[in-house]
């Protein structure tokens, strides 16, 4: 060991020895430069952390110099939020709180260890603002975006709830840190839990956990179990969403999740929190009670502001002192709860009768009045405009889903055929039209007016439920996914539809299709009196113009022939569609339905200014509707749209470029445009998409029409036919004159068996013998075709009687032509071919006719044998083939019935003097009453049998 220790010190002279000659000097420079680097490092870090720090404090203080002065009067009493309409008038307030205030030493252990393992596991450790909580807040926020987690304090959620904006900002939360921070230095953590529990929002305009447990469970704070313990814990994040009567199976959730916080924190067992969390939200609450705070004026539509700022950012109507300016029109709202709320317009079947109606303004979406319900005396009570999700839509939701969506994506015309036939699901299961009828072929456009279901299933089946579903998106519904595939769908078979969800979709038809979501909130002002928030409501293209427009041109004439016929306002431009629901065979077992009932009945229409939908029912399934009150929804819409528009200008639809309308031969298909000479019977006019319409023309009719033109070329007509006697040479002369084109020839005979052949307008027979009678026939012929022949005839007078050749007593044989009639006896200046031909045997073929034999073939025949083919016939043995038919022995085909029995009719064959107009259109007019009992009937057009959707649509 000395060895080596000698050795190590020798060395270690030697080293020295021989240092000035090495390099050590240099090789402990480096040293020198690394120590030097890593302290400029440090230095410089120190020196950025301080400046962050300053920069910090700086930014932090800035933030907070605005920030408002503790007030104990806000830390405990809520200010009241006022409601301004669409022109800036007040309306009413909303605050009127429920609050029972509890003491801090009042609080169960239980009630407290779930709030605080919840909102705050370390309330009595922080001051205020807990740093731990902070930093694992922050690492969500980097990763998930800012605002995605929160770290709130129950201090500071206090501080948020008396004196700062809910608004998730930088800003925001650092004053809220600050007051937080000097709430905890004024007072005790046992004041401030205090104050939160008594100040926290509990949905149902409910404030405090006390007054929640007696809401919710009718039970004082100290005989609540577990599980509704934690349920009262949990709702304060967001609690109109863990409503427990509004939503048991979100409050359940949310309850288990406390339940899990309290395990956590070791505030319970585990076997405890499996226990609590077996037990049904549902079987543990109260009966609900119905409302007794003091009514509000426009309850149903306030309640839905209340709910539309709560969702704007979490703003607090009833405590947070804002100004709110809504989208309400008050005439309409009044007008609204005035025909719902009294009989005065409408008579109601029963008091249970209930209707939810949602009139929107079709080009902004601003909602401008809301029928929640019939009766409705109280705030926050059920809402059918809004919370009706359970019902059936019905046929209503065709257009949206089945023929929107063909036009959308498949570019089909207002003419695409469909096929009215037997058909089935794609499972087999077999669908029907209302009524079991079918029409067999028929167009889009007639399939929708009459609501055929078999069509609206085909049309479902060609565009696809992911289209269909993405058209339904498009336009603000969106269907649960256990129902989104079902083909049922097509008919309106789905749930979780309310009014106001499809006024905003049919709003996107009017508003050329841009759809905006219904809203009726547009701006509010919060307490401090200079932050201004606006509701982001933007809109957004839900569909091409062309699909909005043909979808409306075909609606339009659901109102004006089709099932919406009752919903119909003469003048106004309107568009609609009728929706219907039925019951299920064992329904109608079970409860005694009757087969014509139904639960529910729908309407949706709208102008280019106003948007409404409709339904009707009762709040129970086992309470239907008769066919009567069926119709009272189409009665509500009708009245209600009289009302808005009375004094408003209403624009029709503005068809867009992308448009074309055609005239289509009927029945053709597919379609081929109708070419000249189609009669007004044969074609139709259809709207296509710009680019995707036919180019095949129809000409049947233009070639008949052709040759029809030549062979009137060819014809000729023999005029001025007259027979005249030459007693110097006792022969008759017969003279003529010819109208045509063509070189005729002519043929006479005469009745005594002699005939002559002339290219000349007269022929002369010899022998005539006086007292004798001769008639001559003149046939004419062109190119070798008879076109016309004539008659006359003579009785050669005896002794020295003057030539009989008067025409006023020997009046042509010629027969009148079909479209013309004769005039009676008081009647010089009507008949033969006059619109009004009144007192003779034949009444006038296109007008009104009174007394003659054969009612018109157009207007209203009256007191005829045989009444109008189209107008009304009264009095007649037959009524009119489609007008009314009144006082003959057979009705009208498709017009009125028939009464007044044989001898109804006005003037018998002499008829009456006066004469009626022609109708307008053919089979729309009416005729004279008859004489006796007969009543008169204006001819309708009658829809096909069984035009009617899921269940009776009419």
């Amino acid at each position: 060991m000395s060895d080596q220790y000698n050795s190590r010190i020798e060395r270690r002279k030697k080293q020295k020895k021989r240092a000035p000659q090495n390099t050590a000097p240099a090789a402990k420079k480096p040293k020198k430069k690394k120590s030097s680097l890593a302290k400029k490092i440090f230095l410089t870090f120190a020196a950025l952390f301080l400046l962050m720090l300053a920069g910090g404090l700086g930014t932090f203080a800035l933030m907070v110099k605005d920030a408002p002065k503790l007030d104990e009067g806000l830390l405990h009493d809520p200010i009241s939020s006022k409601i301004y309409d669409m022109n800036g008038d007040f309306v009413t307030s909303v605050g009127s709180q429920k609050r029972d205030y509890v003491k801090y030493e009042d609080i169960p252990p239980l009630v407290r260890d779930a709030i605080l393992a919840t909102e705050d596991a370390r309330f009595f450790k922080h001051h205020g603002v807990d740093i731990i909580r902070i930093g694992g807040a922050a690492i969500k926020n980097v990763t998930n975006g800012f605002g995605s987690e929160g770290a709130s304090t129950i201090t500071q959620q206090v501080v948020k709830m008396s004196f700062l904006s809910p608004d998730k900002t930088i800003k925001r939360k650092a004053q809220e840190a600050w007051l937080a921070y000097q709430l905890d230095k004024e007072y005790s953590k046992e004041e401030i839990f205090e104050m939160y529990v008594n100040k926290v929002f509990m949905s149902d305009r409910i404030f405090g956990i006390k007054e929640a447990a007696n809401h919710y469970f009718g039970k004082e704070l100290d005989e609540l179990t577990l599980p509704e313990a934690a349920l009262i814990a949990g709702m304060p994040q967001s609690p109109n969403n863990y409503n427990p009567f509004k939503h048991p199976d979100r409050a359940e959730k949310r309850r288990n999740v406390v339940l899990s916080l309290m395990e956590q924190h070791h505030k319970i067992s585990t076997s405890d929190m499996e226990k609590a969390k077996q037990t049904s939200v549902a079987d543990q609450l109260a009966e609900q009670k119905p409302d007794t705070g003091p009514a509000k004026k426009f309850n149903a539509y306030i309640d839905m502001v209340v709910e539309e700022v709560q969702k704007m950012g979490g703003y607090n109507p009833y405590s947070d002192g804002l100004k709110i300016y809504t989208t309400l029109d008050p005439k309409a709202q009044t007008y609204m709860e005035k025909l719902l709320d009294t009989e005065e317009i409408i008579n109601y079947p029963s008091e249970k009768f209930q209707a939810g109606i949602s009139l929107i303004d079709t080009k902004t979406g601003e909602v401008r009045a809301i029928g929640g319900g019939r009766n409705q005396k109280v705030e926050r009570g059920f809402n059918y405009a809004v919370d009706l999700k359970q019902r059936q839509p019905g046929s209503v939701i065709k257009p949206l889903i089945d023929y929107g969506p063909a036009i959308e994506y498949l570019k089909w015309s207002t003419y695409q055929q469909l096929d009215d036939r037997p058909d089935t699901y794609s499972n087999g299961t077999p669908i029907r039209n209302a009524g079991g009828s079918y029409m067999g072929p028929l167009s889009m456009r007639t399939a929708l007016t009459y609501s055929r279901n078999i069509p609206a299933l085909q049309t479902y089946k060609k565009v696809g439920h992911e289209k269909a579903n993405e058209f339904l998106n498009n336009v603000g519904i969106q269907l649960a996914k256990s129902q989104s595939e079902n083909e049922s769908n097509s008919i309106g078979a789905m749930s979780g539809i309310s009014p106001l969800d499809l006024s905003g979709a049919y709003a996107a038809f009017g508003n050329g299709g841009t759809y905006i979501k219904p809203h009726t909130v547009k701006k509010i002002v919060l307490a401090d009196g200079d932050t201004e928030v606006r509701n982001p409501i933007k809109p957004k293209k839900a569909m091409n113009d062309y699909t909005a427009y043909m979808i409306t041109d075909m609606l339009k004439d659901v109102v004006k022939e089709g099932t919406g016929r009752r919903a119909n306002i003469p003048g106004l431009p309107l568009a609609g569609k009728t929706g219907t629901t039925n019951y299920t065979e064992k329904e109608k077992r079970e409860w005694n339905i009757p087969s014509s009932a139904a639960p529910d009945s729908w309407f949706v229409g709208y102008t280019s200014n106003y948007t409404a939908a409709i339904w009707t029912g009762y709040e129970s399934k086992k309470e239907y509707l008769s066919k009567d009150s069926q119709n009272i929804s189409k009665q509500l819409f009708k009245h209600l749209m009289e009302e808005v528009s009375s004094d408003k200008e209403t624009k029709n639809f503005k068809k867009p470029n992308s448009v074309v309308e055609l005239p289509i031969k009927k029945g053709s298909n597919p379609a081929e445009i109708a070419g000249a000479g189609t009669p007004d019977s044969e074609k139709v006019y259809e709207l296509f998409i710009k680019g995707e319409e036919p180019k095949k023309v129809f000409n049947d009719f233009k070639d008949k029409k052709d040759d029809e033109d030549k062979e009137k070329e060819k014809e000729g007509k023999i005029e001025n036919l007259t027979a005249s006697y030459d007693t110097s040479s006792q022969s008759i002369k017969v003279s003529w004159s010819f109208g045509g084109k063509g070189t005729p020839s002519f043929a006479v005979s005469s009745s005594t068996g002699e005939s002559q052949s002339t290219s000349g307008t007269s022929a002369v027979f010899g022998n005539a013998q006086p007292g004798n009678s001769y008639s001559y026939t003149v046939t004419a012929t062109v190119d070798g075709q008879t076109v016309d022949t004539a008659s006359t005839s003579i009785t050669v007078p005896t002794g020295e009687e003057p030539p009989a050749n008067s025409d006023e007593d020997n009046p042509p044989a010629t027969q009148p032509d079909d479209d013309q009639s004769t005039p009676g006896d008081n009647d010089n200046d009507n008949g033969n071919g006059n619109d009004n031909g009144n007192g003779g045997n034949t009444g006038g073929n296109n007008g009104g006719n009174n007394g003659g034999n054969t009612g018109g073939n157009n207007g209203g025949g009256n007191g005829g044998n045989t009444g109008g083919n189209n107008g009304g016939g009264n009095g007649g043995n037959t009524g009119g083939n489609n007008g009314g038919g009144n006082g003959g022995n057979t009705g009208g085909n498709n017009g009125g019935g028939s009464n007044g029995g044989n001898t109804g009719g006005n003037g018998g064959s002499t008829g009456g003097n006066t004469s009626k107009p022609p109708v307008t259109p053919p089979g729309g007019g009416t005729g004279t009453p008859p004489a006796s009992g007969g009543n008169t009937q204006q001819g309708t057009p009658t829809p096909p049998a069984g035009a009617q959707t899921q269940s009776t649509d009419e």
